[in-house]
């Protein structure tokens, strides 16, 4: 852009435009970041500085990388075709997306298009509610969530935030929701147990016998806890999470907003661990922010429920998404599936995931402020402690200076934020699917530097 233009761009930036997650005090005396362009893993800003980004978009979406004119292409030829109608009514990508998506999924069958994780997520917690009514009285209507988890920013899906700073001043919240336990076997609740996975997951059962399992309806959890701490499960967790959700009749919505369209090397992270959903949500992944999309897929014998009496002008599933009736959204996740498998990113995923566990755990010899390293594919996180022993957290100011510093060299990474009062001290690492060996060897050579220069090193 010739320069007048782009300081006439930051100044309307600066001066108009209220920036997600971030306080903006600071830009009294200084300009926002503005990126101007992506290829590959690449991104630069106004000022021209060249950034490798490790967190996809910066909140885990933009998976198969920058610049793909291909996603681009389909999209403008699909709107120059037919750009809208409401979901009422199909439409040629919606069908074809819909039949690819659900080839992926064994024993799901139906999609249901919209916008956003959020209100993908919404979209389930209605569904439970509308069964309740209709199938139980009203009665199973509570949904659980697991501290920790996030599953979106509208009221209801913080009222199902296990993210204590998410849903702060938001109040009062949708009632009808609770929570359980986390699965952090790294601050395990129970002490050092040999099968915390089970004994976690037993929690749950404690929960919903005190709640009264006639009055629960569903539970919903992330495959690998994302904001919350980048926390895969242990051994046994969600072997004994099933047996219970089929013990007392409870659907299971795994929401793979953040986990899903190849971030674990599988297309969905819980095709890991042998579950068999009620409900999957997803979002960010699906058209790799090439265009908005959101969808919640679910069983036959779900959407059943919602055609057993035509007579009933309440009985079909009454909801609608506007923006889910666009067809660019659809169209992108089409191409977006198309390169994940053409250029066999889910393989690229889990090797060079291995290789990003291998060069943190690595780092984690040399740096003590490293208390532990986890993560599945390109979804890895290190939480930062004080101290190994006590595994006390490390501040969150230096944190963030690991961040900050990062960034100053060019590499670009994330860390928990506003979630947990005292635990924002996981850093996070979600590099885009095809990542490759120097990439991988890049973020963590700057991790290293930047753990030195704020913790130094023994």
């Amino acid at each position: 852009m010739p320069s007048n233009d782009l300081l006439q761009t930051i100044a309307a930036d600066r001066s108009h435009v209220w920036h997600h997650l971030t306080q903006h005090k600071p830009f009294e005396s200084q300009d926002p970041r503005l990126y101007v362009e992506g290829r590959g893993m690449r991104l630069w800003d106004a000022v021209g500085r060249e950034y490798l980004d490790a967190v996809s978009g910066g909140v885990w979406t933009v998976n198969v990388g920058y610049g793909r004119t291909s996603i681009a292409d389909a999209v403008r030829e699909q709107l120059v075709r037919m750009n809208y109608f409401s979901g009422a009514a199909g439409s040629v990508p919606g069908a074809r997306f819909a039949g690819r998506l659900i080839d992926k999924m064994p024993g799901l069958s139906r999609v249901y298009y919209a916008n956003s994780g959020s209100e993908a997520n919404e979209k389930a917690f209605k569904i439970v509610r509308q069964i309740a009514h209709r199938h139980h009285g009203g009665r199973k209507y509570k949904i659980l969530y697991r501290e920790r988890d996030y599953h979106g920013t509208t009221i209801s899906a913080l009222s199902a935030s296990g993210q204590p700073e998410r849903s702060a001043q938001y109040g009062p919240l949708t009632p009808g929701f609770v929570q359980v336990p986390h699965c952090l076997q790294y601050r395990s609740q129970y002490g050092a147990i040999a099968n915390y996975g089970e004994r976690v997951a037993d929690a749950i059962e404690e929960v919903i016998l005190r709640e009264g399992p006639d009055t629960v309806g569903a539970i919903c959890l992330e495959p690998v806890t994302a904001g919350g701490g980048v926390i895969t499960p242990p051994k046994g967790y969600w072997d004994r999470v099933q047996e219970i959700c089929r013990r007392y009749n409870i659907l299971l919505h795994i929401d793979e907003v953040v986990c899903g369209v190849g971030r674990t090397g599988k297309w969905f992270g819980y095709q890991h661990f042998g579950i068999k959903p009620d409900f999957v949500t997803m979002a960010k992944g699906v058209a790799s922010g090439y265009a908005a999309i959101s969808c919640l897929v679910t069983t036959e014998a779900i959407f059943d429920q919602f055609k057993d009496d035509a007579s009933d002008p309440l009985s079909h599933f009454r909801d609608i998404s506007t923006f889910g009736g666009c067809t660019s959204g659809p169209a992108a996740a089409l191409e977006n599936m198309r390169i994940i498998e053409d250029e066999r990113l889910l393989e690229n995923t889990t090797v060079m995931g291995a290789r990003l566990l291998r060069n943190l755990t690595e780092l984690q010899l040399h740096y003590p402020v490293i208390g532990d390293v986890r993560g599945l594919g390109l979804f890895c996180g290190a939480e930062l402690v004080k101290d190994r022993q006590t595994r006390e957290p490390a501040d969150e100011r230096q944190v963030q200076a690991v961040i900050a510093d990062c960034l100053s060299r060019g590499v670009i990474i994330g860390a928990t934020n506003r979630s947990i009062p005292g635990l924002n001290n996981t850093l996070c690492l979600s590099p885009a699917l095809i990542a490759t060996s120097d990439d991988i060897d890049q973020i963590t050579i700057t991790i290293g530097a930047a753990l030195e220069k704020v913790f130094g090193k023994k």
